[in-house]
């Protein structure tokens, strides 16, 4: 027999420490991680997006005012009905369909008119509005 040899007995069983290769592991993990090169998902996709639209866009400056009281419509300083207030938008959106329309609500005026004014508005083609309530 070989000198400096043990003889290992019966009795002794060789042990596997767990902990420091839950250590190493968990090292290892973290290395790859922060070390990892994502690639930009965005830059890969195929879509086809929108051209750009060159055409030169008119915007009129004083915007038109629609006024929602309780008892009706008043543009341009005068009380309206539903179909004068129609014409008069008509003529407008032929002209200059981007024109941008001010819808303002009185407190105590109805829904109703309101809901009315922009479907009117929808009707003959005005798209540029906004809603204030006063």
């Amino acid at each position: 027999m070989a000198k400096g040899r043990k003889k290992r007995t019966s009795q002794e069983k060789p042990t596997l420490e767990m902990t420091p290769m839950i250590d190493c592991v968990f090292q290892l993990l973290i290395f790859f991680i922060v070390t990892m090169k994502q690639d930009d998902i965005l830059a890969n996709l195929d879509a086809l997006r929108p051209q750009q639209d060159d055409s030169p866009v008119v915007v009129r400056k004083d915007p038109l005012t629609v006024l929602i009281g309780p008892r009706g419509f008043v543009f341009q300083g005068a009380p309206k009905t539903e179909a004068q207030l129609e014409y008069s938008l008509k003529r407008i959106a032929k002209s200059d369909p981007n024109t941008t329309v001010i819808v303002k609500c009185t407190g105590d005026s109805p829904h109703g008119l309101l809901v009315r004014a922009l479907d009117v508005c929808n009707k003959v083609g005005l798209r540029n509005l906004s809603v204030f309530s006063m």
